[in-house]
């Protein structure tokens, strides 16, 4: 078989009336009589491969035949356009090569369960909603670094391993760290990236970040994907800006550049072209009497005293007043991290906020205001318990040059979850880790 040079599907296009080569997997295969339809993906695309058994030698049309689900092939034929085609192309065969046999493909076309699924997932990431779940991650994390670096940010890569907690140790994961005492998992890049801040001024981290949490709910993961600005000479009020415009490209990109894989996941789009700066804002103190004003509204949003957090279910209650995402600010200071400025003028609460996504998707970023007083710095160290000895690297930070500064972290999943309008975390990453699942 000789072998023209292989041709993406997403670019088969530009090949009306050529002859091409296709490389990929079978998606699905119908007979019928002297017709074989292949529907050939390569992870670009899918495109349907007509082989007539009189244009094709008896060995290709045997081995177009011989094709499983899953197997993989390669496919030489002409291109043209078919309007009734999905995608507007098809292929006509002229001949088939078989590569790697598939047996018995677990996943078919009839309904599994979800643990079944998951028990897959090495093959479930086939699948044409998941992998359009994915592809979108692909892009949303494409769009946020490239926005960040096109606004003179700098990635600022942080360690997973850390020896200090940045907001307690009751959730993070503890390891032996060879002579030298426990080692943990990071849970946040923030302390780290706030040092690279101090030496470039605008930097980002992005990577793996874990939490140790004991819960089961379908918006948390063990491990999850996070990315984190840090801005020096940044107020709260530039912080909100930044954010509103990060969140705001990523998704306008998502639409432009994956309108068909949000199709595919039958995504309503109209929340997402909404999603335009000016953001909303809330103070704490008011989502508080909204909650109390919407009682019966969301189950299980009844209201709360001030100095406690908010739960899903008032987190959906709030964004549902709200055609965008919402930031609701000034948490009471007690409930947050240690490293949150206090607002000046009312020191119980901090210059903080959380954007919460619409539909129920609750908070996606996370973000404050720094201290950057050395001093009400390591008082709030000792405040929450904390070892001052471990934090001494964190307070140099303050003691030369300090500088008032911002930043926040957006996780992945919980962004793409929104973007893609899937109901389960578990699906937005390729592998998830949750508090029952670990394998594949």
């Amino acid at each position: 078989m000789s072998l023209l040079p292989t041709t993406s599907i997403a670019n088969i296009a530009g090949h009306v009336g050529q002859t091409v080569t296709l490389a990929g997997w079978v998606y699905n295969k119908t007979e019928k009589g002297k017709l074989v339809f292949i529907q050939l993906r390569d992870g670009s695309g899918t495109i349907q491969c007509v082989t007539f058994k009189k244009q094709v030698s008896e060995e290709s049309f045997a081995a177009a035949q011989q094709l499983t689900q899953e197997a993989s092939c390669r496919i030489i034929g002409s291109v043209r356009t078919d309007e009734r085609a999905p995608g507007g192309f098809e292929i006509d065969v002229q001949e088939v090569q078989a590569v790697g046999a598939s047996h018995d493909y677990p996943i078919s076309p009839k309904d599994h369960g979800v643990e079944f699924l998951m028990e897959h997932r090495q093959l479930w990431v086939r699948s044409a909603k998941q992998h359009a779940l994915l592809r979108v991650r692909a892009e949303v994390i494409a769009a946020a670094q490239e926005w960040l670096n096109s606004q003179g940010f700098v990635r600022f890569d942080s360690p997973i391993l850390t020896a200090t907690a940045a907001e307690g140790t009751s959730n993070l994961f503890a390891t032996d760290y060879f002579d030298l005492g426990k080692a943990y998992l990071a849970q946040t890049g923030q302390l780290y990236v706030e040092a690279g801040m101090m030496s470039f001024g605008k930097v980002y981290c992005f990577g793996p970040t874990f939490r140790a949490e004991k819960s089961k709910t379908r918006r948390h993961l063990t491990e999850f994907w996070m990315i984190e600005p840090e801005v020096a000479f940044a107020t709260h009020e530039d912080n909100l800006v930044l954010q509103q415009n990060f969140v705001s490209a990523i998704v306008q990109r998502v639409l432009e550049r994956r309108g068909e894989d949000l199709k595919t996941l039958e995504r309503e789009t109209s929340v997402l072209e909404r999603c335009q700066p000016p953001f909303p804002r809330i103070s704490y103190d008011d989502a508080l009497k909204l909650i109390e004003a919407s009682q019966g509204e969301v189950e299980g949003a009844t209201p709360i005293p001030w100095g406690e957090d908010f739960g899903a279910p008032h987190e959906q209650l709030i964004a549902a007043k709200f055609d965008r995402p919402v930031f609701v600010e000034r948490y009471p200071a007690a409930i947050k991290a240690f490293y949150m400025e206090p607002d000046p003028d009312r020191p119980e609460v901090a210059l903080c906020a959380d954007l919460l996504a619409p539909e129920g998707y609750g908070e996606i970023i996370g973000g404050s205001q720094r201290i950057h007083d050395p001093l009400l710095l390591e008082q709030r160290i000792r405040d929450h318990g904390l070892n001052i000895d471990d934090y001494q690297w964190y307070l140099d930070l303050r003691r030369y040059g300090t500088v008032p500064h911002s930043g926040f972290g957006m996780g992945i999943e919980r962004a793409v979850a929104w973007i893609t309008g899937t109901r389960h975390i578990r699906e937005t990453i390729p592998f998830p880790r949750m508090l029952y699942r670990i394998y594949p």
